[in-house]
């Protein structure tokens, strides 16, 4: 529906609409401060129109919900269209990482996992937490490098409303930890600067919870450089596992192959090829669920993608 077609809209037409909104909003369980902040009506605009009350551009306002109506309508279409991706594959290389994730949980000592993007740790780590009690997953980010910041999100993962000084709230942490044999999950650790990996080796002694550190080769360069001695000595001597994962192997990527049931030996080929690129197994997932997409498209009774259509998704996603 155009902007032309809404200021035109006679009341008939603008109850349907308003009638529409309500029905998505009830349909994706979202609130009125949620549809404002997606349509960028204020929240008291919204509530308004939709009592019929509102005393300004009606117009204007019925433009931009009729504008969200269509997009929600083309999201949910192409969401109906892209195949979903399998549930958690569990590769050789997933074992390695759970293994550790495990083993650092129940001896509640500290396990780095580093290596590449794409070979699945932060996929591995979320299935470990959907499957093991007291698992917070803690992602952190270039914001998160000093110690008050990575604390303050390390509080928000374990339930707490952090406020005050750093030291303020690593009391709160380690009294909120202490006793759980839980495991906290530092996921794109190579953005902590050195005291903030500190501070959370000081949380693993503090509460005796297992921490597992993931990130890519920074991190464990940082654990083993030239100043260990120095700046990582108690941090280094704490860790209990180590598991580098350069890239996927061979076998991971016949295992994700297998999961999205391609077994002919030119495909699987062309996977471990794209496996190689930089993305790894994430890059596979993506071009496989793109193939799947063409394949659906060229022949709706199509089983699986074919190896012209794996070629052609890696192509279109930017692939060489």
């Amino acid at each position: 529906m155009s902007e032309s077609n809404v200021v035109s809209l006679n009341p008939s037409e603008q109850a349907d609409l308003m009638a529409a909104v309500r029905d998505e909003m009830e349909a994706g369980s979202l609130s009125q401060a949620a549809v404002a902040r997606e349509t960028g009506l204020s929240a008291s605009a919204l509530n308004q129109r939709l009592k019929g009350v509102y005393r300004g551009d009606n117009a204007a306002v019925d433009a931009k919900l009729s504008r969200w109506l269509d997009a929600r309508r083309e999201r949910r279409s192409a969401d109906a269209q892209m195949p979903e991706a399998p549930a958690w594959v569990q590769t050789p290389s997933a074992r390695r990482i759970r293994s550790a994730l495990s083993y650092a949980q129940i001896a509640g000592d500290i396990a780095v996992i580093y290596g590449g993007a794409g070979v699945g740790k932060t996929s591995t780590a979320h299935e470990y937490q959907r499957q093991a009690p007291n698992v917070w997953i803690v992602t952190m980010t270039p914001a998160t490098a000093v110690v008050g910041a990575a604390l303050e999100r390390i509080a928000l993962a374990i339930g707490l409303r952090p406020s005050g000084r750093a030291s303020r709230i690593e009391g709160e942490i380690i009294e909120r930890l202490q006793g759980t044999q839980g495991l906290l999950i530092i996921d794109e650790a190579q953005h902590l600067a050195p005291r903030a990996l500190e501070a959370i080796r000081s949380l693993q002694d503090a509460t005796g919870v297992g921490v597992a550190i993931l990130g890519n080769q920074v991190v464990y360069t940082q654990l083993t450089g030239g100043n260990r001695s120095i700046g990582f000595a108690q941090l280094f001597s704490r860790i209990g596992k180590r598991v580098s994962l350069n890239r996927p192997t061979q076998a991971d990527v016949d295992a994700l192959a297998t999961a999205w049931g391609v077994t002919a030996t030119d495909a699987v080929r062309l996977l471990r090829d794209i496996a190689k690129k930089p993305g790894a197994l994430r890059a596979v997932t993506k071009t496989m669920r793109l193939a799947s997409m063409f394949a659906a498209g060229a022949d709706a009774d199509a089983d699986q993608p074919t190896l012209e259509h794996i070629r052609s998704a890696y192509r279109d996603l930017g692939g060489d």
